[in-house]
């Protein structure tokens, strides 16, 4: 029969073991160090001078003092000496000075890696399209000190890259680059969908798909040169040339 266990490497009680309560004690002292184990910091070389009873440290690669030849290990401060455990490879240890959990590879404690996910559902769950899935009332990118970019890429000009907004699922109104590098607002009814506005990816020109309503109005105070408006008592349309405003007809 083994002396310990194959995993925590935890003493057993052998068959007609006298003093039992010593090894069973070494095993919850073990237990009590290792399970949700906490520690005070990571890379940690110089024993503390005056460690409190349960205190646990994860030793570097240079220990000094108590803790010189211990280096790698996990140190814990027990019934006024040190015990030392060599950590295993996908234990987890949290850093209650930083506030940061950590998580052993068989060579050093590194921080969770979070490249090259599968999904992240925050509040909601991702699935094979939706890569990442957000349920809240608002979504804030905000900007690191400058400014900030929003980027959609597509892979080739046949292809959308888009803004897609939904009532219940169903799409009503989409803007973008659909099916082509002309950017292009487009509305639905829930069955057909109708292109508004189109802008030209080569020259820039904007083309106007349906009617263009100018609510009728009185003619402003001042304009622009190449302000339109639609007068409501003369019902024309009206164009302002940097002086006056003209009859356009």
């Amino acid at each position: 029969m083994s002396q310990t266990s194959p995993h925590l490497n935890l003493p057993y009680i052998q068959p007609a073991q006298a003093q039992k309560h010593v090894t069973h004690n070494e095993a919850i002292e073990l237990l009590d160090m290792i399970v949700q184990l906490s520690v005070q910091g990571f890379d940690a070389s110089t024993p503390p001078a005056a460690p409190s009873d349960g205190e646990t440290w994860a030793i570097g690669t240079a220990p000094t003092g108590a803790w010189t030849d211990q280096a790698g290990k996990i140190a814990s401060f027990r019934g006024g000496g040190w015990l030392f455990i060599t950590p295993q490879t996908g234990w987890q240890a949290y850093d209650a000075t930083a506030g940061e959990m950590r998580v052993y590879s068989g060579v050093n404690w590194q921080l969770p890696s979070f490249d090259n996910m599968a999904g992240i559902g925050i509040n909601a769950v991702a699935d094979a399209t939706n890569k990442l899935s957000v349920a809240s009332e608002a979504v804030l990118f905000n900007h690191a000190g400058a400014g900030h970019q929003l980027k959609l890429n597509k892979a080739s000009t046949t292809d959308t890259a888009s803004l897609l907004f939904q009532s219940n699922w169903s799409g009503r109104a989409e803007m973008g680059l659909a099916g082509s590098d002309d950017f292009a607002v487009k509305v639905s009814d829930g069955a057909t969908w109708f292109t508004g506005l189109t802008v030209t990816g080569a020259t820039g020109a904007v083309q106007i798909n349906e009617v263009l309503s100018l609510p009728p109005r009185t003619e402003p105070a001042s304009g622009t040169a190449g302000d339109v408006y639609f007068d409501s008592a003369s019902a024309k349309l009206r164009c302002f040339d940097g002086t006056i405003w003209q009859d356009l007809f």
